[in-house]
Parts: C-alpha cells; structure tokens; sequence
C-alpha cells in the first residue's frame, strides 16, 4: 500500500512527465496541495522535499517551488554509450506478438541497440507507468504498440512530451489517430474485404462477423466486412455483426455464437469471419460443442495466419500479418529516424513515411463452397 506522501510525490512527478508543469512554472502551493490530496503540511513538504532533492523541482525564497528544467540532464544522459531503444506493446509472450519483438530486436541489436521491453497487457495506467519511465531514463527511440488504440487516449500528454523532448518514437499495428504518428501497420480493412469476400466467393451470404472495437484494426477490418457485402450487392444482417472488448474476449464471442448456433438451420450462418486466430480457435469449441463439423457445416475465417492457424486439427483459413518483418521493418526506420534528424520528431515526419503492409488470404481446409454441403 502506498504512503500518502509518495502518493502526493508520483502525483506531482506525473504532472512534470505529461509537461502539465512546464519547466520554471510554479507548482500549486502548499495549500492546494493538502486540500487536494486530504494530507497535512507535514506530507505535502516531505513529498516536495525528495522531489527537490532528487532535481524534480527547486524552491525560490518567498516566491514558491517550481518545476525544474531537466534538460541539462537529458543532455548529460546522451553523452552515455549505451544506446537505448524502448518497445512498448500491448502483451510480449501471447500469439504473434513474439514474433514482431522478434523481429525489431533483432534487427535493433544486430545495430549496437539494447532493447528494452514493456507490455501494457491493453491497460492504459500500465502504459502511462512504461512512459514515466522513458520518459524519466535515457531512450534514443520507442516503438510502441498502442494501447485500446480505437478509444480517447487518456496518456496523450506523455506523447507530445516525448515531442517535446525530441525523443523519436513510432507506432505498430494500429496508431492513436489523433496524434499523426510514423506507424507501420497491416491495411486491415483491405484484410477484412478479403476474409469476406473468399466466404462470398464460395456462395455464402449469411456471413456472422466478430470484432474487437477497442482496438484500431477492429474498426477497420469490420469496414472491410462491411464492404465486402456493399460491393456483392447483398444485404447483411446487422443482427450478425458482433462486437466486443478485450475484457470480454474469452467470454462474449462464445456466448453470442451458441446462441447463433441455436438457431432454426434455415436461419443460421454458414460462415464466420473472425477477428484474429486466436477468436477463431475459441469458437471452434463452440462448434463442436454444438456437434457441427468445420467446413462440412459451416466455414471460418481467421487474421494473422499465426502459428494458431495449423495448430488445431482444422486447419485455418486465415489473413497474412507480416509479424517478424513488421518488427524489422519498425526496428529500421526508428533507427534511420534516430541517425538522421538526431531525434527531432517534427523533422522525422517530413522526413520519413507510413509503412502500410498489404494482407494476403492464405486459404487453408476451414472454408468450402456452400454448393458442397
């Protein structure tokens, strides 16, 4: 359990890293800072006190305390040998996120880079905690996953205070729209069009769609779903577009397709296009459960065309994702910003361009024309 006065302390601490306080701005008063925290004088001095000691802020006779300018030491810390590149994402060790780190570290450290690695597990407190850090620690570049990248970015302001420092950094697989990031992404609805169309292409009309919407690339592959059936001219059902959030990835899905699959036959899907392999592996234990056969009874379509998609005994229809040369790709141009604009974000985007991979259906035994069943 935190003390109260490092609670004040991280408070005041994070109020510096988003560049809510600006350097030489006075902080709030004594005062304020008890009425807001609930402390006594006691706390907020002890607080105030380790955070000058420790160079975070300075105090003026009769004038107050403020923020102190920790650019000289920014500077001393780029005088250090050790080259320093951050990645944040999303999960490390889960689906196909190894291979993308895989894929940048190697790159990275084949260049003279130490890569450090920080996984937000999709939570946003955890990614604000990982950019103190950065922010806080010398990093000549970050690659970043964005966290619930299709919501209002609560963090934003610890990004535009990497700007401000002229700490480069570049976004994978989705990108915080607001922002204007360097990123290197998957076209996902070009990916979506695709997974769609393929199940259309073998006579399927009554096609059931599953999304992350917290994440950019849902939206977007949903887009491409969509699109697929304006462009074939048929009707879709909206009753058979579900969507769901990380919290519920291993809950909602599988409830929602039972209750599909519960369904009069004549009323029922006869295909699925799934947001990832790994949804697509759940619900094929939905299935069976419902002792239906895979593609006899009804075809599936995965994203990624991960490991997942040839591990299961039906072997999976899925999108390509770059996944290793992804990570190589942002491994390069985080370098190639850091070398050539010496760091100046605002430069490195007139500079340098959006990577967008194109997707790629690779068609596996999940998926059969509707005219063999």
């Amino acid at each position: 359990m935190q003390t109260k006065y490092s609670i004040v302390k991280q408070a005041i601490k994070s109020k510096i890293l988003d560049g809510s306080f600006q350097p030489h701005q006075k902080i709030s008063s004594e005062s304020e800072l008890m009425r807001k925290f609930n402390v006594s004088r006691h706390t907020v001095r002890l607080a105030v006190g380790e955070l000058v000691n420790q160079g975070w802020l300075y105090r003026k006779q009769g004038a107050g305390t403020f923020c102190a300018d920790r650019s000289k030491e920014n500077i001393n810390k780029s005088i250090s040998n050790q080259k320093n590149i951050a990645i944040i994402t999303t999960y490390i060790s889960d689906y196909i996120f190894p291979s993308i780190i895989r894929g940048a570290e190697s790159y990275l450290s084949k260049n003279g880079y130490h890569v450090s690695l920080f996984s937000t597990n999709n939570d946003h407190s955890k990614e604000r905690h990982f950019l103190e850090r950065i922010l806080t620690q010398h990093f000549d570049g970050v690659i970043v996953e964005p966290t619930k990248s299709a919501m209002s970015n609560p963090n934003i302001n610890y990004y535009l205070n990497l700007e401000r420092q002229d700490i480069p950094y570049i976004m994978i697989n989705a990108y915080y729209d607001e922002l204007e990031p360097l990123s290197i992404t998957l076209n996902d609805e070009k990916g979506g069009f695709l997974q769609t169309e393929h199940l259309i292409e073998l006579g399927h009309e009554n096609i059931v769609g599953f999304f992350k919407n917290d994440d950019g690339q849902g939206p977007k592959r949903m887009k491409g779903y969509l699109k697929a059936h304006r462009t074939n001219g048929i009707t879709l059902n909206p009753n058979n577009i579900i969507t769901y959030k990380t919290e519920d990835k291993y809950h909602k899905p599988k409830a929602e397709l039972e209750k599909i699959l519960d369904l009069p036959v004549k009323e029922r899907p006869t295909a699925i296009v799934c947001y990832n392999d790994e949804l697509a592996l759940a619900l094929l234990d939905v299935i069976r459960e419902k002792d239906m056969r895979v593609p006899e009874d009804i075809s599936i379509v995965g994203f990624d065309d991960s490991f997942l998609a040839e591990v299961s005994e039906v072997k999976l229809t899925s999108i390509k994702h770059p996944q290793t040369g992804l990570g190589e790709a942002a491994g390069k141009m985080i370098l190639d910003i850091v070398k050539n604009t010496s760091g100046n974000s605002q430069k490195s985007k007139g500079t340098f361009e959006p990577i967008v991979f194109e997707p790629e259906l690779v068609i596996r035994n999940s998926t059969a024309s509707l005219e063999t069943k």
